[in-house]
């Protein structure tokens, strides 16, 4: 009993202490869009059914820790699996938009489920579905990535924050 009183006494003196420390507001990263909505319909512009351009992005509050950004456009609606639209590796720190129908500058495309590099707007066969533009701060740069599967891998292994917006759709 005399050892619990005194384990409580200890507790009570180093508990004020704390509560007078402030807690770190935890920033995260954002991306966003002017094109659509989080959550909402993607205009035919940048599918398959209009110009298949990529949608202009907004980036925020990129952690200090991050050495290079990365970029995957998937399809989790897909008849067979998640479809890769798009991978955009080493984007800058400093990016703080990617332009419509376009890739920033030192920035490398990855092979998506297409088969080549670049994107590949969406172009469901059927039903709604929908396309998660993923932003990934990376704590390092990627030299190369010679598949998706290697891209991925490599975006999963550095990965130290992420940020997500998803937009639907469905053909006409």
């Amino acid at each position: 009993m005399r050892k619990l009183a005194v384990i409580l006494s200890a507790a009570c003196l180093v508990a004020p202490a704390a509560a007078k420390e402030k807690p770190q507001a935890k920033k995260t990263m954002k991306i966003s869009s002017p094109a659509f909505i989080n959550g909402a319909k993607l205009p035919s512009r940048y599918t398959c059914d209009g110009e298949n351009v990529n949608p202009p992005l907004k980036i925020e509050e990129v952690p200090a820790q991050a050495k290079t950004l990365a970029l995957v456009v998937d399809d989790p609606d897909a008849p067979y699996g998640t479809w890769t639209h798009w991978i955009v590796l080493n984007i800058s720190t400093q990016t703080k938009e990617i332009a419509e129908n376009s890739v920033p500058a030192k920035a490398f495309e990855a092979r998506g489920d297409s088969g080549k590099a670049g994107y590949d707007g969406p172009y469901p066969p059927q039903g709604e579905h929908r396309y998660f533009f993923r932003l990934y701060a990376l704590d390092s740069e990627i030299a190369s990535a010679p598949s998706k599967e290697a891209a991925l891998s490599a975006i999963k292994k550095h990965a130290v924050a992420q940020a997500e917006i998803m937009g639907a759709y469905s053909r006409k």
